[in-house]
């Protein structure tokens, strides 16, 4: 069984702080060790950069981008020729990094040069060439393909240390499907100038569209020649639970058309990118008399809603994620057919295969292309390929009111589309993942292509429900029972945790985590696990612990905490320089806890904690201590109401967290009954 959620086609810049990006760097430190060094001397650009002034910066900056340049020399519409320069200077010893080239290459390009070169403080110059570059296979880390033309070819710049400068340049080759280049002019190091020119064929056009950054204005520099100028640009510095790089970065998309169009054309609308689609996948959906016998199989009886059930199990669970992604493949799905014979695919094979199979059921269905990760494509976001997944958009029946559908939106002209992602076997038909929830996707029809949003499920469709029974003793030791029911993303994150465990034992390890982060000692007696393989059903833990002295014994008074397990506060605000990106949650959710503890013989309560009322506009806090006879009861409810909490209210959220972990730390005082 995959533990893949989704497809991926190929960054279009490595993102620093991303997991694929660092294991990439982690497998490409093994391999491309520095080279012996070598004399040679770097080319007079780098060496005009040498008492360049450095652009603003802080005493925390590793290094900084002196000169970048992307030169982009059409020779037509299935031959272009990029050429990339940059030259860092490195300022600390985490700026290292930047003497790591790193080239992505696919069937689309192919870099035919790489070189590098070191300019000390002190002493020669270093050179390093394109031998000396080693091309590997894009690691198996999670998001990249496990058959994929996917590569990358690296080189190691030697005295990469603080106080030199470091540069490379390296030229590609393009056969490109759709005349479309990104030019990310903004990452995680200041920038004094880059530069990005364009050469085209005559009679051909372009569209140039910026995004997270002013419109600049060409220079023209021939015929048919333009050149982009931007300077002095700001680092773009990793902060938790901050945007994606495409929404806060600078960067220009320009889209090329030649004269008469072509066949890899560049996409202008939506709809242009729709049409290229369909124009790949025609005829691929077409079921076989096997998958017709297949259907007939598995929708022997029930209901529409059930039999879809059956067919979109099948793709799930029976379909194995494999990616045979070599050339256009990585776009094109393979035939229904073939999907079938061999039964592995890809995203969009999964979601082209169980589009067929609803056909065969009378249902419709149409391929979505969107980004796993939300905000890289948005409402101002210009046509282009920037998606790395596919699921479908199911065209429900009228007659079709099941209230476990709940992941629907009404289109226009479509009725009601349910959204379904086949690759993820662990979210069932009728909910969609946390991670795709309010995400736009494009829409494919047979008529057309629309950008849309799709639906935000109900924030209590999502989280930890947990109750607890407990007994408190005299000795100070608290045991008893305790069911956390896990829906929603909540219940998908576990089940992909546990999904290659094999022991049962192993399976309640993040029990013991979540005990161990809350109590200072404690001993779990009984622990299993309910619904572990039943996707459609809430994920339960059930287990019973023992905790000695967890009741605090203050002269002849007991200090207890209500708040017996859980932690919803988080300093990770909490930092000494000013936030600089909005707060992203990753989907609404509604966790509760009810913990019941029952008193030791003798004592009643002195002292309860306030109660905690909360109410923003992004997210609420809810927590009341109260006692019936000899029970201590605690209730509280944390909802995120938002997906996004703006730069504004930042320090709101800070507040609100820092009264949430207050709130964690309170204690009840019992005294002995009857004393005043």
């Amino acid at each position: 069984m995959s533990n893949r959620l989704y497809c991926s086609r190929g960054p279009r810049g490595w993102r620093p702080w991303s997991t694929a990006a660092a294991c990439l760097a982690a497998a490409l430190t093994a391999l491309a060790t520095a080279p012996s060094a070598r004399a040679g001397d770097a080319p007079a650009w780098m060496h005009s950069l040498v008492n360049a002034p450095l652009p603003a910066h802080d005493e925390k900056t590793d290094a900084v981008l002196l000169y970048s340049e992307v030169n982009i020399t059409v020779q037509s519409a299935d031959k272009i020729k990029r050429l990339k320069r940059e030259a860092y200077k490195i300022l600390r010893p985490g700026g290292r990094s930047v003497g790591l080239v790193i080239a992505y290459m696919n069937a689309e390009s192919k870099v035919t040069s790489m070189h590098g070169w070191s300019i000390p403080a002190q002493g020669r110059d270093f050179e390093v060439k394109d031998k000396e570059a080693v091309e590997i296979a894009v690691p198996d880390v999670e998001g990249s393909e496990l058959v994929s033309d996917a590569r990358v070819k690296a080189l190691r710049i030697p005295a990469a240390d603080p106080g030199n400068i470091v540069g490379y340049e390296y030229e590609e080759e393009i056969h490109p499907f759709l005349l479309q280049f990104y030019w990310s002019f903004q990452a995680e190091y200041p920038a004094l100038e880059a530069h990005y020119t364009l050469q085209l064929p005559a009679g051909w056009e372009y569209k140039a569209s910026w995004r997270n950054h002013a419109e600049v204005k060409p220079e023209a520099t021939g015929s048919n020649s333009w050149r982009w100028q931007v300077r002095d640009t700001k680092e773009v510095r990793a902060e938790t639970a901050m945007p994606p790089m495409s929404e806060v970065a600078g960067e220009m998309i320009v889209t090329l058309f030649p004269p008469g169009g072509a066949p890899n054309r560049g996409v202008s609308t939506w709809n242009d990118m729709g049409a290229w689609f369909r124009n790949l996948a025609s005829g691929r959906r077409d079921a076989s008399a096997e998958i017709k016998q297949k259907v007939s199989a598995i929708t022997t009886s029930g209901s529409q809603v059930e039999k879809m059930r059956a067919l979109a199990g099948f793709a799930q669970h029976d379909i194995r994620y494999v990616a045979i992604e070599l050339g256009i493949g990585g776009w094109q799905p393979h035939g229904a057919s073939e999907t079938f014979a061999h039964r592995y695919g890809d995203c969009k094979d999964k979601a082209n295969i169980l589009s067929s199979m609803l056909h065969e059921i009378g249902i419709e269905s149409y391929m979505v292309f969107i980004n796993t990760q939300r905000g890289e494509v948005g409402v101002d976001t210009p046509p282009s390929r920037s998606f790395d997944h596919a699921i479908l958009g199911i065209q429900l029946p009228e007659n079709i009111t099941d209230p476990s559908l709940v992941a629907v939106i009404k289109h226009t002209k479509y009725g009601r589309i349910l959204f379904f992602d086949p690759t993820n076997d662990v979210v069932p038909l009728g909910q969609l993942p946390v991670y795709l929830q309010a995400n736009f996707g494009l829409l494919i029809t047979p008529d057309g292509a629309e950008l849309m949003e799709l639906p935000k499920l109900p924030a209590d469709t999502n989280g930890i429900r947990r109750t607890a029974k407990l007994t408190l003793e005299s000795n100070g030791t608290l045991h008893g029972e305790v069911q956390e029911v896990r829906v929603g993303g909540a219940g998908m994150w576990q089940r992909m945790a546990l999904r290659s465990v094999s022991r049962d034992a192993d399976k309640v390890k993040p029990i013991e985590t979540l005990l161990a982060h809350s109590l200072a000692n404690y001993h779990i007696s009984k622990a299993t696990v309910v619904n572990f393989d039943r996707p459609d059903l809430p994920f339960v833990y059930n287990y019973s612990f023992e905790s000695m002295d967890y009741g605090k014994k203050a002269g002849n008074l007991f200090l207890v905490r209500p708040r017996v397990l859980g932690a919803k506060g988080s300093g990770f605000l909490d930092t000494k320089e000013p936030r600089k990106y909005p707060v992203e949650f990753e989907g609404l959710s509604r966790d509760t806890d009810s913990f019941e503890i029952t008193l030791p013989p003798g004592y009643e309560v002195d002292d309860l904690p306030p109660a905690v009322d909360e109410e923003h506009s992004f997210a609420s806090y809810h927590s009341k201590s109260e006692v019936n006879g000899n029970v201590l009861r605690f209730t509280r409810t944390w909802e995120i109401k938002q997906l996004s909490v703006p730069l504004e209210k930042v320090d709101e959220l800070r507040r609100l967290y820092h009264v949430i972990a207050g709130d964690e730390r309170n204690t009840a005082v019992l005294k002995p009954a009857g004393t005043h």
